[in-house]
């Protein structure tokens, strides 16, 4: 249980967000891996591009249905004990994917990674928020969420290169094992107040830290909270999307423009991570810029990302040839990443402290169930009805949705803003 004895100082701040950062690197390393391997599991186990698809629904089904419990224990319990025993479960899980040999093994561990990354991710954007004041929030969960592109490339460059040279097996089992040195300093990782240092506007003194502790609308508000619903459905259409994308592509580049596993992977993590660090970081210094001036800052710098980086995404579908098609794919992952930081951060501007981690989960689990949880197996099954290349095309639509519903938020935002600051 967290105490306010004694004040946690800037360069703790740092070493605790530097900690989660490297844990939620390896999240998405081992997240990510699976399909840089996509066209060696195909072969070996003899798969269908729906087959193949939901190995990656799997994951994503067990991380949205354990979203809520995790949330639920988040708002009551230890959150450094939950991240660290996350962490453990999923890094043991995908090492083990190293040694199964059929696909319903592989299914059954592609799941358990699933369950142990929603502990992780329900908790660890609020202790993150915790640590800084409101006013660097998108900054500070930009610097955290880099962890995404610069994460997923990682596991497409280690998949492609030990898939290509050992073989599938080899590259789940490489990429588990390090996981497990993190648990223990994430385990005993000192915490800050839930709300962090900021006094409560009522009493002038920090919100409590308890951990049995729950707001006194209850987690019912937060459907209510119209904010909060029209983020995570702008989530949703922009998980959709770039779930659907990040799955596929490295398949769609060895299929329609005859890359191998290794070359394709590499030039397709090298693009993700530049542009996904200069997206990631733009977008939560223009967010945090934009919201001094307008309340809304953060889902106008989101919603017109998404509207931006549409044609740039149509264009990596259809270009012909291979440079424009990668020039394309930058731009669309640019603009795709300026939401990760601003996005996050609505979330914990317009929900109350004491149920945070549960909106985080109610958040998880919808943009997961309607967003990468399907279309994996949704553009598999298209696949292999119309071909790839068509199937993709549907990725495009559900940004132009994403970013209409940020335009809407924006329309209740202040509002549920200034209540939570009320209560």
């Amino acid at each position: 249980m967290t105490t306010a004895a004694a004040p946690i100082s800037l360069a703790y701040r740092r070493y605790a967000l530097g900690l989660l950062l490297s844990v939620n690197l390896l999240n998405y390393i081992d997240r990510q891996v699976l399909f840089a391997v996509f066209p060696l599991i195909k072969i070996d186990l003899k798969l269908s591009d729906t087959e193949l698809g939901f190995l990656g629904s799997a994951f994503m089904l067990s991380y949205l249905l354990f979203a809520p419990l995790f949330g639920w224990l988040g708002d009551r319990w230890s959150r450094t004990k939950l991240a660290s025993g996350g962490l453990v479960v999923w890094s043991l899980a995908t090492a083990l994917a190293g040694f199964v040999s059929g696909y319903r093994t592989l299914l059954a561990a592609r799941a358990t990674v699933g369950v142990g990354e929603a502990s992780f991710g329900t908790v660890s954007p609020g202790l993150i928020s915790d640590f800084f004041p409101k006013e660097r929030r998108g900054r500070v969960l930009a610097w955290f969420y880099v962890a995404i592109p610069v994460g997923s490339a990682l596991g497409y460059l280690l998949g492609g290169v030990l898939g290509q040279r050992y073989g599938w097996h080899t590259a789940f089992l490489m990429v588990g094992v390090p996981g497990l040195l993190l648990a223990v300093p994430i385990a005993l990782l000192r915490t800050p107040p839930r709300g962090g240092d900021a006094p409560h506007p009522a009493s002038g003194h920090p919100l409590p830290g308890g951990e049995g502790e729950k707001a006194s609308s209850g987690y019912a508000a937060l459907f209510r909270n119209r904010s909060f619903v029209s983020n995570t459905l702008a989530m949703a259409a922009m998980t959709f999307a770039i779930g659907g994308l990040a799955q596929w592509i490295p398949s769609f580049l060895y299929r329609v423009h005859s890359l191998d596993v290794a070359r394709g992977n590499t030039l397709f993590g090298a693009t993700t991570v530049l542009a996904g660090i200069l997206g990631t970081m733009a977008g939560g210094w223009l967010g945090d810029r934009w919201q001094k001036s307008n309340g809304k800052g953060y889902l106008l710098v989101s919603g017109w990302g998404f509207l931006i980086g549409t044609p740039f995404a149509v264009w990596a579908i259809l270009a012909p040839g291979l440079n424009s098609c990668m020039i394309a794919i930058f731009f669309a992952e640019f603009f795709l990443f300026l939401n990760t930081g601003p996005l996050n951060t609505v979330i914990i501007n317009v929900t109350n402290p004491a149920v945070r981690a549960m909106a985080f989960a109610v958040n998880i689990f919808f943009i997961h169930a309607l967003g990468d949880a399907v279309s994996p197996s949704i553009l598999g099954w298209l696949s292999d009805q119309w071909g790839l290349r068509t199937a993709l095309l549907i990725t495009p639509c559900a940004m132009v949705l994403a970013g209409l519903l940020c335009f809407l938020c924006g329309r209740y935002v202040v509002q549920d803003m200034a209540s939570v600051e009320e209560v």
